[in-house]
């Protein structure tokens, strides 16, 4: 791996806590950066997706940046922590003016997602980045994720972009391994490919791949660096061990409602936040609930959450794989 990559190991999507009255609930979230940091996360995105932005006001977006950039700065690993920004929107000229605002606070980059609803054709995405790149004063993350918003930046498109120096990096979500695989194949050497299906993370390490940004290290830090880390050692067999006892977490993230309302409720199953999203969003179903906490269980993830959290006791978890099987057949019954 080239040294000068900018992006590499695991980065954390962010959730954003919030209190029942539907604000911010401003200490859970200090926490909740600092757990993140202490656990030897490689970088945190704040104001992605998965902290429910489409919800958050401008204020709120600036001091959710802001005060992860306050927390990260706590801790002496700031100067190795990467701090994202999403600054993403459908409206090129409002994603430049997130991006600006972003690197006038001091993150290192911006995760720009590709325009969502109104589905521009390659030409046109090709453009929109472009003018985020040259017009954002940031290093941007492609974020490539059809499923959610209803485009695919194509292999070619992407490739394009990259030569572009401020492009430095995708997030890549289209569950098109052909794709991905001729990105990883012909990109420019200072650019960082990052998974962004969190259980296509260990595929795309051992293909080339860069790292990942994530929804399950909200839940599971530690073990996501790790993962990374072994990985750019070679030690593969520790890599593949790490995939294979939290991949059952890593799928019931998905399951019984869209991102982030079933990680919201493992953290609050954890007693680190509560499940509280903002509408349209509704906390997770009791049944799906249920199901994700035999999974907490069975994966150990409970012992990483608050002393006293739900269902747990204090024993030591079954982490043996007929116990994750189990788990995981009760997940997807």
């Amino acid at each position: 791996m080239p040294a000068h990559r900018m992006l590499r190991g695991a980065f954390t999507a962010l959730v954003t806590p919030f209190r029942p009255d539907g604000s911010i609930d401003e200490d859970t979230f200090r926490a909740l950066v600092r757990r993140q940091i202490d656990s030897g996360i490689h970088g945190l995105v704040a104001c992605g997706t998965t902290g429910e932005t489409p919800t958050l006001s401008h204020e709120e977006d600036e001091w959710v940046i802001g005060t992860t950039l306050e927390v990260a700065a706590e801790r002496p690993s700031r100067d190795r922590l990467r701090v994202i920004a999403g600054t993403g929107s459908n409206s090129t000229a409002t994603a430049i003016r997130s991006t600006r605002r972003a690197a006038a606070m001091g993150v290192d980059a911006a995760l720009v997602v590709a325009p969502y609803y109104n589905k521009p054709d390659q030409r046109m995405l090709e453009a929109h980045f472009r003018a985020v790149a040259e017009e954002g004063d940031l290093p941007i993350i492609v974020y490539n994720v059809p499923g959610r918003t209803g485009v695919n930046v194509e292999a070619a498109t992407l490739l394009r972009l990259a030569e572009h120096p401020r492009v430095v990096a995708v997030k890549e979500a289209s569950a098109n391994m052909d794709q991905i695989a001729t990105i990883l194949r012909d990109r420019p050497a200072g650019f960082s490919v990052l998974a962004g299906d969190d259980t296509w993370t260990l595929p795309m390490l051992a293909m080339g791949g860069d790292g990942v940004i994530c929804t399950c290290s909200n839940e599971i830090p530690g073990p996501m660096a790790e993962m990374c880390d072994a990985a750019f050692a070679a030690d593969w067999d520790t890599a593949r061990a790490i995939h294979e006892r939290w991949l059952p977490l890593m799928k019931a993230n998905f399951v019984g409602g869209p991102n982030p309302v079933p990680v919201k409720a493992a953290l609050s199953l954890m007693g680190l936040s509560t499940d509280m999203v903002r509408l349209p969003l509704l906390p997770l179903d009791e049944a799906y609930r249920a199901r994700l906490l035999v999974i907490l269980e069975a994966t150990g993830a409970m012992e990483l959450g608050a002393p006293g959290a739900a269902g747990s006791t204090g024993a030591k978890r079954a982490t043996s794989r007929p116990a994750i099987e189990r788990a995981t057949a009760t997940a997807h019954a």
